[in-house]
């Protein structure tokens, strides 16, 4: 008899912690946004609520697994990629998240962060980017602004900063995604897709830090007519448009995007990008990953959505190849396998 499906809600992935966040923190929008994703996972997917995991390393975002009612490990710092890599291969049937931070992910843990994208390691991993050291008070970190004024850099960094996309992007990642804390449904959209993708998944949040950093993506972000000039929400399949009119888009001028009117300078509907997620060839998502306001708008949404082989489906196939062809298949066998006598 088929077993039939629970239908989980908002409520059966929230613990009974207390949520130790700054008032107006980003974060706890983005905790309101990941335990609307999760039951939305589990009904498109028919993943018990026991297939979850979160792991963290250190810094602000990291306290996730306490406010989560799911399995989890809060590890050390720059290491939640490299025990969740650990995680998922022992066990691909788990759905395990990370929640970690610029400063976590992009700095002490960069090279497990960018191997974890290469070997395409079926995590889902969310960017806590809010270019700054929170939970240490303020120190600059791989994504603050050049020239940025912070506790280690008193007079302005002068570090050019990553772009958390590019970065993805450049280690082959196949699945890219960017929100605002403040767009609960965006992240929580990005999310679901992120973990129905097999494969790495990454969702940089761009997050404010009221305390450290406060206002660092308002320039394009502040509030909601702001950010429908000054941001584009991509969606695999639809024109790249933008706006309150939705009559800004996006063309090719050459080997450069370039925003145009609609219905200014000949320009028509036809003329704009269509959005093509799903596209292997890494030029054009790269280039939208790179945008930046003033120049353009910021790119919101699935930028990148690929599919490849990941790593620990080929750790499995390997395994089968091998226990397939070899005489000894478990440790009986092996222990039977050469001379044996028995002992009266």
């Amino acid at each position: 008899m088929e077993k039939e499906q629970i239908h989980y809600s908002f409520t059966d992935f929230k613990s009974d912690q207390e949520v130790k966040w700054c008032p107006g923190c980003g974060n706890h929008a983005i905790l309101n946004a990941v335990q609307k994703a999760m039951p939305q996972v589990a009904d498109d997917t028919g993943a018990p609520k026991e297939s979850f995991v979160v792991v963290s390393g250190i810094g602000c975002s990291s306290r996730f697994p306490y406010y989560m009612d799911t399995f989890g490990f809060h590890s050390i710092h720059g290491r939640a990629n490299a025990i969740a890599t650990g995680v998922k291969t022992a066990n691909p049937s788990l759905n395990v998240f990370v929640a970690t931070g610029d400063g976590d992910s992009l700095a002490i843990g960069g090279n497990h962060f960018i191997h974890a994208v290469r070997r395409n390691i079926d995590l889902d991993v969310i960017l806590f980017n809010n270019e700054i050291y929170g939970l240490t008070k303020g120190q600059y970190s791989p994504t603050s602004k050049l020239g940025k004024v912070t506790k280690t850099s008193p007079f302005g960094t002068i570090e050019k900063p990553f772009n958390p996309g590019e970065l993805v992007i450049g280690a082959r990642g196949t699945f890219f995604a960017r929100s605002v804390d403040v767009e609960v449904a965006l992240t929580k959209d990005c999310l679901v897709e992120a973990a129905e993708h097999k494969g790495m998944s990454v969702v940089e949040v761009l997050q404010n830090c009221v305390i450290f950093n406060d206002k660092a993506h308002a320039d394009f972000a502040a509030d909601k007519a702001m950010r429908a000039e000054r941001t584009i929400v991509l969606k695999h399949g639809e024109k790249m448009l933008f706006g309150a009119e939705k009559n800004k888009g996006l063309v090719l001028d050459g080997f450069k995007l370039k925003v145009v009117t609609v219905g200014e300078d000949g320009v028509t509907i036809d003329d704009v990008l269509t959005h093509d997620a799903h596209e292997k060839d890494t030029y054009l998502h790269n280039a939208l990953a790179a945008m930046k306001y003033p120049n353009y708008p910021v790119a919101l949404g699935v930028i990148r959505d690929v599919d490849e082989p990941t790593y620990e489906q080929e750790v499995e196939r390997q395994i089968a190849e091998q226990q397939a062809g070899a005489p000894i298949k478990c440790v009986d066998d092996l222990l039977r396998s050469g001379d044996t006598w028995v002992i009266e």
